[in-house]
């Protein structure tokens, strides 16, 4: 495995003789998108413009999160089949003319170079990149890289990655490990710990449920089963059910605060004592960057079972316990729960080892990344 050295971060970065031009690929999902975004907030003296997918997710992030400082480009590519077949060529197709439309982009606005989070805008951002002769860098949040990332991580220039265990998937790739950059939002609060519009007493315990965009529904019904034991131990719940739970307003008490999403997630995990969540790659930066114990129940139909992967990093490290939804039953949750309530020198040793694997820093160092790869 060829793996790039941490000097690379220390060595000094030359002032450019003119103005970097940048093009940052990030597309999808907010886990693509809020990375690039975070990164692209440490080069503001590049002249920065996005790619993106009509009606994705970066066509309001772009805008909302960087005040529409990015001119946003968009072009029509879809994901890879898994079988081939007819479906496949059409991929195929597809990815051939975004390549010439991002190869046209490149060329008539002179950019020096692409930043790219991964997934399928990735692939026609690196390809037309590099039939350039232009440096690309490549971020991979996940402990198991994507397909794109996997497949096209030898055409980068350099891959960061936000797990050490990902480079195991990269063996011809150049890696280093920055972790994955987190909102700048989300940095600005942590030392914010108030929480006065969710009117949770200080000296009660606090477990904090968050499903995530995807597969919360099932998630939540193990919590409305287990949590009335939680609430007679004396603790206290805010439930982050997403927005697609018909049954999210079901359950009803005093020591219960029921929310589709809540924005100062910072403070929240900061005052948890216990979080019970799913594995998404940018979810557990945040548990890492706050030093919160968790529960972590991958979400069983990730691409490749990827949060798994994940999951996995923050058991090994002693941070986290880990349960296949397959497996979990409310009782066994429940239970589980106040057993770890009841051992608060566990959770002060679980978020000692969450604190480990940490990168707070993570923006700067790709941004410095970036920097030496546009040289």
């Amino acid at each position: 495995m060829k793996s790039a050295s941490d000097s690379i971060l220390e060595k000094p970065v030359l002032s450019p003789s003119k103005t970097i031009r940048l093009l940052i690929a990030a597309s999808g999902t907010g886990g693509h998108v809020f990375p690039a975004i975070a990164t692209a907030e440490q080069l503001r003296d590049y002249q920065i413009e996005w790619l993106g997918v009509p009606d994705r997710l970066e066509t309001q992030l772009v805008g909302d999160y960087a005040q529409g400082s990015y001119p946003l480009h968009t072009i029509s590519v879809a994901g890879f089949q898994q079988k081939l077949g007819l479906g496949s060529l059409k991929v195929l197709l597809r990815l051939i003319g975004s390549i010439r439309q991002v190869r046209r982009l490149l060329k008539q606005g002179k950019f020096d170079g692409v930043f790219t989070t991964g997934g399928y805008i990735a692939a026609p951002a690196i390809l037309a990149a590099r039939s350039l002769g232009l440096p690309v860098i490549l971020h991979e949040s996940n402990a198991l890289p994507g397909k794109v990332t996997r497949w096209f991580a030898p055409w980068c220039s350099v891959v960061a990655i936000g797990f050490q265990a990902a480079s195991d998937y990269l063996p011809r790739g150049k890696t280093i490990c920055v972790g994955t950059p987190v909102r700048s939002q989300f940095r600005s609060a942590l030392d914010d710990t108030a929480l006065e519009d969710l009117s949770i007493p200080k000296d009660v315990p606090l477990i904090v449920v968050v499903g995530g965009s995807q597969g919360a529904v099932a998630l939540n019904k193990l919590v409305r089963k287990a949590a009335p034991a939680w609430f007679d131990a004396g603790a206290w719940v805010v439930h982050l059910t997403g927005d697609s739970d018909p049954d999210a307003q079901r359950l009803q008490h005093s020591q219960y605060v029921v929310l589709p999403f809540y924005d100062n997630m910072a403070a929240l995990f900061q005052r948890a004592n216990l979080a019970i969540s799913r594995s998404g790659a940018g979810t557990l930066t945040e548990l890492a960057i706050t030093h919160t114990p968790s529960i972590l129940i991958p979400y069983p139909f990730a691409a490749e079972d990827h949060q798994a992967f994940n999951a996995a990093v923050f058991a090994e490290a002693g941070a986290a316990e880990v349960y296949r939804q397959a497996d979990l039953t409310s009782e066994v949750l429940e239970a589980q729960v106040l057993m770890m309530l009841k051992s608060p020198d566990r959770l002060q040793q679980m978020a000692k080892q969450a604190a480990s694997l940490a990168v707070v820093n993570s923006a700067e160092q790709l941004a410095q990344l970036i920097r030496r790869g546009l040289g």
